[in-house]
């Protein structure tokens, strides 16, 4: 094992301080010696605008990915519902931990669940997966745009700006609020977005060192399980910002996928679901994950063939504020 430091990067944001602890916490259990490396991003630094307003996806990811490739850090944990489905030439997903809760979230503050709030009520979200899934289970509510971190959307919920919010459940376990949570919001009625819940550990490929250090906090099933969702929608759309949902699972030795397209415009909601499900075979790890991949294209084309190009490509030509997967 090698004596050199290995330096981990990350946001400065409480949730990512708290999920990139919880890595370097095990890292250092499995005896290695870890640094943390604090990187601002740019989504961080616009906290005053939608995320898709700052101009492309990644927005949280790529100062990271340029500490990575400058080799200012070794190690760059990243929430991966945020990351590009994109490859960058160089580095790599090498580790994909065990996943929280990988659902949305409703917290109110004096309700019971989404169905007992009452008509007129203000939620909080900026997500266009979010908004559109919102609109379809309650159109009679009011959706008003936040942005900031957990901490900021919550203190603007106490301050009756809101009635409820919707936040990825994931977020609020790691900084330890998850009695604030009212509700999980889960399929068939609400999807959560592609790799939401489970965090990627990035290295530069040519770091074996690195690469051996982080593979030791790998969980299979949760790894096969993005490596579908994402598959889906590197076929589908491409960036993280698409409103696209989906959730893989592995259930009795098979990796079952489902995906859904969505579509707002004004408050009419188009929608597709559909599932596929592979077993898993006992070989090398390489042909499982081909397969998972395999399996998140299958679903995607037939999501394609049912319309989900043109509903992607007007999506693409129409430009809407608050567009964003980011929590």
């Amino acid at each position: 094992m090698s004596t050199k430091p290995l330096r981990v990067g990350t946001r400065a944001s409480r949730l990512a301080l708290a999920q990139t602890g919880q890595m370097v916490d095990r890292l250092r259990r499995a005896g290695y010696d870890v640094v943390i490396e604090t990187v601002s991003t740019r989504g961080d630094t616009r906290g005053d605008q939608p995320v898709a307003a700052l101009g492309h996806d990644g927005v949280f990811v790529r100062e990271l990915e340029r500490a990575l490739l400058d080799g200012r850090i070794d190690v760059a944990v990243h929430s991966l519902k945020d990351m590009p489905t994109a490859p960058v030439d160089g580095l790599v997903i090498a580790s994909v931990p065990e996943r929280a809760t990988p659902f949305d979230a409703l917290v109110c503050r004096a309700h019971e669940s989404l169905a007992s709030l009452p008509s007129g009520a203000v939620v909080g979200t900026s997500s266009i997966r979010r908004v559109t899934q919102l609109a379809l289970a309650r159109p009679d509510l009011v959706i008003k745009p936040i942005r900031g971190n957990v901490d900021t959307r919550l203190g603007r919920l106490d301050a009756d700006d809101y009635d409820a919010l919707i936040l990825a459940a994931a977020g609020l376990e790691r900084i330890g609020v998850v009695d604030r949570i009212t509700t999980l919001l889960e399929p068939p009625v609400f999807w959560p977005a592609v790799g939401q819940g489970a965090l990627g550990l990035q290295v530069r490929e040519d770091d074996v060192a690195a690469r051996a250090a982080v593979a030791t906090l790998d969980d299979a099933a949760t790894h096969l399980a993005v490596l579908a969702e994402r598959s889906c929608l590197a076929k589908l759309a491409g960036g993280c910002l698409a409103p696209v949902a989906g959730f893989a699972r592995v259930v009795a030795g098979q990796l079952r996928l489902g995906a859904r397209v969505l579509e707002q415009r004004g408050r009419d909601v188009c929608e597709i679901t559909m599932e596929e499900a592979i077993a898993l075979p006992a070989e090398s790890l390489t042909a499982i994950r081909d397969l998972a991949e395999q399996c998140g294209a299958r679903v995607a084309s037939k999501l394609l063939e049912a319309g989900a190009d043109t509903m992607l490509a007007r999506m693409r030509d129409v430009s809407t504020p608050g567009r964003s997967s980011a929590t």
